[in-house]
């Protein structure tokens, strides 16, 4: 049965015990066939498609309110797409990729190079709070597809979803194959710290530090899938009602805490009143009412709430006009949730916190330009974002904004569906992240690509052995030349 524990008392000496017997597993059977990897997707396809309802219900009471639809989208059906993926194309992955021979007359006499993609063993999963059933079993499609074995540590601000997720593991999956670890700080920062063969870390990059600098004690190869400002980029030529209308329900899904949600608009000077007018639009069409809005999510507690709330006096405080998009003019004062409204911040200024913080919520500053170029070294004078999405019809324009912006990824004329690209790679760059996965590009990061070269029986290096003569300095000569 899969492991889960909720003290963090023997939680360190639990977690090690049991990787140790997830290694041993690994070692004893050996790399899995392709069957035994289909066989564990599978189970983890069963498992969402069996609780689908209890996982909309544990995400509804975790957030205080979440969208029901939108849990079904992006937490269940969002992690059946990318395993079934993985499913139907891991055979093809896990073929030797053959290479060629260097020097070439080798490979005349029967000598071979070649790629074997090799399970790196076990793989520790860190999730986040904000798609705590995507961001475990989305990485899960590569991990399996690689032939490796699991242990996951969910996050601790959505306790019921952990408890969940241990609980229908518990029930598909031996220990020695996934194992699930509940709890606080303390276990996170234990699991960390353990010798894995890789560690998967999702969530924010002042916690990356400190997770990279745990996993560093051990050597452990990371992938960090962190966030940042993903900015957006309107075109002269942009639809603008369009343009806000798939701005607007980025922002909006899952009340903007999404690490890829649209972070700052950039609008040419102008049209920056076409812009609020038209996101006015959206959200009406969308959300006519807000307060007890079913299709519109809570932000996750309070904490988070006095923050962007914190954001909005300080751009206040500073100058910056503040429009909030209340269709029916609710009062949010009073309410079970800790629902905000979608609100944009206009003429923004780089001393405000909204302007250096990752926002994660559903506020979203409006800033103008007057060529694109500026709009260019705007963002490149701040950290690479995770993503960055641009809105136009010129296509020499989108060309320059694409390769004079170094981003994880980029969307043109939407804004977050790179990530549902199953044969992209999903990833960020320096304070946005390191490394990838999604498709072949998750099989290839949780494998160990090993390098494999099958010398001929013929004696053709005898020459390399001392003692040296003619023969090698022949070979010298024709190799030391222009």
């Amino acid at each position: 049965m899969s492991a889960a524990l909720a003290e963090p008392v023997d939680a360190a000496q639990r977690m090690r015990e049991i990787l140790e017997k997830q290694r041993q597993a690994h070692l004893k059977d050996g790399p899995p066939s392709a069957e035994k990897r289909i066989e564990w997707i599978d189970r983890s396809i069963a498992l969402l498609i069996g609780h689908k309802d209890a996982i909309a219900d544990a995400l509804r009471e975790d957030f205080g309110h979440r969208s029901v639809e939108a849990s079904l989208f992006t937490d269940v059906a969002g992690s059946i797409g990318p395993l079934k993926h993985a499913k139907a194309h891991l055979k093809s992955w896990m073929k030797r990729e053959k290479r060629k021979v260097t020097p070439a007359i080798l490979g005349l006499f029967g000598a071979k190079a070649y790629i074997e993609y090799q399970p790196k063993g076990v793989v520790g999963v860190i999730s986040p709070w904000n798609f705590p059933f995507n961001l475990t079993f989305t990485p899960l499609a590569g991990i399996f597809a690689a032939g490796n074995r699991v242990m996951i540590k969910p996050s601790e601000f959505t306790p019921r979803c952990s408890e969940l997720m241990a609980r229908i593991f518990a029930s598909a999956y031996d220990e020695s194959e996934v194992a699930v670890f509940t709890g606080g700080a303390d276990v996170g920062a234990a699991f960390a710290r353990l010798p894995f063969d890789h560690l998967l870390f999702t969530g924010a990059t002042s916690i990356a530090y400190h997770v990279q600098k745990a996993a560093a004690e051990n050597l452990v190869p990371t992938t960090l899938e962190l966030g940042g400002k993903s900015p957006v980029i309107v075109s002269d030529s942009a639809d603008m009602a369009l343009t806000a209308k798939r701005v607007m329900q980025g922002k909006t899904m899952n009340a903007g805490q999404i690490c890829l949600a649209p972070d700052y608009v950039m609008v040419p000077e102008g049209k920056a009143k076409e812009f609020v007018h038209e996101a006015a639009n959206a959200i009406s069409a969308m959300f006519p009412t807000l307060k007890d809005n079913p299709d519109y999510t809570s932000v996750i507690n309070q904490r988070h709430y006095d923050r962007l709330q914190g954001y909005l006096d300080d751009a206040r405080a500073k100058g910056a006009e503040i429009v909030e998009l209340n269709p029916a003019k609710e009062d949010f004062r009073q309410q079970p949730y800790h629902k905000i409204p979608p609100t944009l911040v206009l003429n923004p200024t780089d001393d405000m916190a909204i302007m250096k913080d990752e926002i994660f919520g559903p506020l979203l500053p409006v800033k103008t330009y007057k060529a694109v170029d500026e709009a260019i070294g705007y963002v490149n004078s701040h950290a690479r974002p995770l993503g960055l999405y641009y809105f136009g019809k010129d296509g020499a324009e989108q060309e320059k904004v694409v390769t004079r912006t170094t981003s994880g990824g980029v969307s043109v004329n939407d804004v977050i569906m790179h990530v549902a690209m199953e044969d992209l790679p999903f990833g960020g760059i320096g304070p946005s992240g390191m490394g990838a996965y999604h498709g072949i590009d998750g099989f290839r990061t949780f494998s160990h690509p090993k390098a494999v070269f099958q010398q001929v029986g013929r004696d053709l290096t005898a020459m390399l052995r001392p003692p040296y003569g003619e023969g090698i300095r022949k070979m010298l000569a024709g190799s030391i030349k222009a």
